[in-house]
Order: structure tokens, then C-alpha cells, then sequence
């Protein structure tokens, strides 16, 4: 309740929620909400005008470019968002080993992470969608296998120090399993953690999906994506400019929307950020009196 307390206090955030969540929505209701069949070919409308049948026009072969704009949140967002939570519980479960029981398991573990972590995102991404082929279901497996290592290592680093607290340590000499210590007393106070860095590495794997269909690498035709979209309009980049502009506003709206969201979901969860943040703000002056640049605060 305090999360959402402070969370309704930023504008910014709400609407960053309003517009994640219509998207979702959009993309699972595609088939009632999109006018037309994205993949449907009609020669006779190739580079048509904006219409009331078809609002934002249609591209080169004729599709209609916002029916394919609706059912590309499935690959770019929807698809995204269930790879991003494979990373997250296969990073945690591990993450939570690491830290809780730390020793021998935990100097392994990491070593493990060294290594993952030690290649460039891209150029593992790259490496996977060159062992497996591309399209979609790659990809996905390449961000799973990409992930998991940033988060077990992130995680890991909270739930050591969570695991050192006072009332862990009597749970433990109390003689509670480790699996029910880790359940009611590590998992409620890392869960704010979590969430916050999964916020803010879904945007990292949009604009990674996009950029690879924009390459080619991704979501293979006549299958709708923003990122294809874009490279299918390169040709026309300067007479049709509003086919590039649709999908690439998209792309920017749901990235800028999850990073506005992240950053006001660390503040809701911490409130040492909330307080210093408005602790910050300059004195009100009297009439008369000199401005000064004094803060309260440290």
C-alpha cells in the first residue's frame, strides 16, 4: 500500500503506468483491436495514404501499417516481458543460493557469473542467434541465457546483506530451515530490488529486439515487429517518412514509459531517495531578503 501511496504521487509515473498497461492490453486484445489483418497483401494500396479504413496508410505491400503496429507490442513488449521474467527467477534462484549460503557455493557460482558476465551483451546475443538461427524464439533464448548472470550476481549482493541481519540470524539459531528463512524473511525485503532492475533491463531488451529485427536477426517476415517495420520503411524514409515515424514513436513511448516507471518505482521503495529528494529544495526567502543557495539537509 505504500508502494502505491508514493507511486500516485508522481504524475509522471502514472501516466508511465497508464500507457504500459494500455499497451499490454492493447497487444493481448490484438485480434479485436486491430482494423485489419496485419500479414493481408493488397497491391493496390501499396504506400496508400492515410484513410478512415486504414489511419496510418499502409506500406509496401499494401498492410495495414497500424494493424501491424498493434500486434508488434506481442514480439517487441508481451514476448519481452516473459523472457524478462525467465531471467529474473532463473537470476534470483541462483542469486539466493549464492548469498544465502555463500562459502564454496557462492565462490563457484560467481566465478560462473565471471565468465558470463565478461562477453558484451550484443556480441552473446549475436553468438546465440548465430548458433540457433534467426527469429523470435532465439532471441528470447539469448536473453535468458544473456540475463541471468547480471541478475543472480545483482540479487546475490542484496541478499547478503539481508542475510546478515539480526533477526536472520536467531531464525537460524532458532532452527528454522533455510528454505522457510529464505521465504518469510530474505525474499519480502529483496522483492523492492528485483523490481527495480527488472524495470530497467526490460528497456535495454526492447531496443535489443528491435535493433536485431531492424538487422534482420529478429522477428522474420510477413510477422509484424517495430523494429522490422522500420527497416521495411528505410526505403521510403524521405517520401513516407510517417511509416518510420509509427513504429520508431512506439518504441521510444514504451522504453521512455518503463524508464520514467523504474526510476519512480526505486523512489516509492526507498525512502531515503524520496526524502533527500525533497529535503533538496531551497528555503523560501522573505520579502526583501537576499536569495540564498542554502539547502536543508546534508
Amino acid at each position: 500500500m505504500r508502494i502505491l501511496r508514493n507511486l500516485s504521487q508522481d504524475k509522471l509515473a502514472i501516466t508511465s503506468l497508464v500507457i504500459i498497461v494500455v499497451m499490454i492490453i492493447a497487444g493481448v486484445l490484438a485480434p479485436l483491436i486491430a482494423p485489419h489483418d496485419p500479414e493481408e497483401v493488397n497491391m493496390k494500396l501499396r504506400y496508400a495514404s492515410a484513410s478512415w479504413s486504414y489511419l496510418l496508410g499502409n506500406d509496401h505491400l499494401g498492410r495495414c501499417v497500424l494493424s501491424r503496429l498493434i500486434y508488434g507490442i506481442r514480439p517487441s513488449v508481451l514476448w519481452v516481458l516473459v523472457a524478462l521474467l525467465a531471467s529474473v527467477f532463473l537470476g534470483a534462484v541462483i542469486g539466493f543460493i549464492s548469498g544465502y549460503f555463500k562459502g564454496k557455493t557462492d565462490a563457484m557460482i560467481m566465478r560462473i557469473c565471471d565468465i558470463m558476465l565478461s562477453f558484451p551483451g550484443y556480441v552473446m546475443t549475436l553468438a546465440v542467434v548465430g548458433i540457433l538461427g534467426a527469429g523470435l524464439e532465439n532471441i528470447l533464448i539469448a536473453f535468458v541465457v544473456m540475463k541471468w548472470a547480471w541478475f543472480a550476481r545483482v540479487i546475490r549482493t542484496s541478499v547478503m546483506q539481508y542475510s546478515e541481519m539480526d533477526y536472520v540470524k536467531f531464525a537460524r539459531a532458532s532452527g528454522v530451515s533455510h528454505l522457510r528463512i529464505i521465504h518469510k524473511h530474505i525474499v519480502p525485503v529483496t522483492f523492492s530490488d528485483i523490481a527495480v532492475i527488472s524495470s530497467s533491463a526490460i528497456c535495454s531488451m526492447i531496443l535489443q529486439i528491435s535493433g536485431l529485427s531492424f538487422l534482420g536477426l529478429g522477428v522474420q517476415a510477413p510477422q509484424a515487429e517495430w523494429g522490422m517495420m522500420l527497416n521495411e520503411a528505410r526505403e521510403v524514409m524521405f517520401s513516407r517518412p510517417e511509416l518510420m515515424l509509427a513504429p520508431g514513436l512506439a518504441i521510444v513511448l514504451v522504453v521512455s514509459a518503463f524508464n520514467f516507471l523504474s526510476d519512480a518505482l526505486q523512489v516509492a521503495l526507498d525512502p531515503k531517495l524520496m526524502t533527500s529528494k525533497t529535503s533538496n529544495r531551497p528555503r523560501g526567502r522573505k520579502r526583501g531578503e537576499q536569495v540564498s543557495y542554502e539547502y536543508i539537509g546534508s
